[in-house]
């Protein structure tokens, strides 16, 4: 029913092996998955850097709380554990946006607000979700390339492209 965009994060552990398997567990539903960046933490909390990247997944028997719970398995199975907001973790998936056969999917509901609320103002799901669809569009916000431009000159200045890791051979 569903194609969805999804932003991908870690900062413990082995934190590329976290994004492969997060991107392993979308076998079969996976589109596209985006460059790998390291990107500085923010929110407050002392913690080392993040790996980012954003997946395109489609499967036509999921819907959005379908992406969420398969999102959230995999960071259980990645042993996340939620003891601090915005603090480390081994794995956090997101579910940025979802598109269903009727357009794209709106919640408010609180555990799964579509799109996702701080998509705007977070360089480090706007850069990667452009790598790999230059026309994206944020539900009710517009082009992904128009906020990240809005976002200033500096916006992707704790970002760091790894090319030397790859998600998808």
């Amino acid at each position: 029913m569903t194609r969805a965009v999804l932003s991908l994060g870690s900062n413990l552990g082995d934190r590329f092996a976290h994004l492969r398997a997060a991107v392993e567990g979308f076998a079969g539903v996976l589109v596209t998955a985006s460059p790998v960046y390291e990107t500085s933490p923010w929110g407050g909390v002392e913690q080392d850097d993040f790996l980012n990247a954003v997946v395109v997944v489609d499967d036509p028997r999921t819907d959005a709380w379908g992406w969420l719970r398969r999102g959230q398995g995999l960071e259980e199975a990645s042993g996340r554990i939620r003891e601090v907001r915005w603090g480390p973790r081994t794995l956090d998936v997101d579910v940025v946006t979802v598109d269903g056969p009727d357009g794209p999917v709106r919640s408010t509901h609180p555990d799964l607000l579509l799109p996702h609320p701080g998509t705007p103002e977070r360089a480090t799901v706007l850069r990667p979700w452009l790598d790999v669809d230059a026309d994206a569009q944020l539900p009710g916000h517009g082009p992904v390339a128009a906020l990240l431009a809005a976002l200033g000159p500096d916006a992707e200045s704790g970002m760091r492209r790894r090319d030397d890791l790859v998600l998808v051979p």
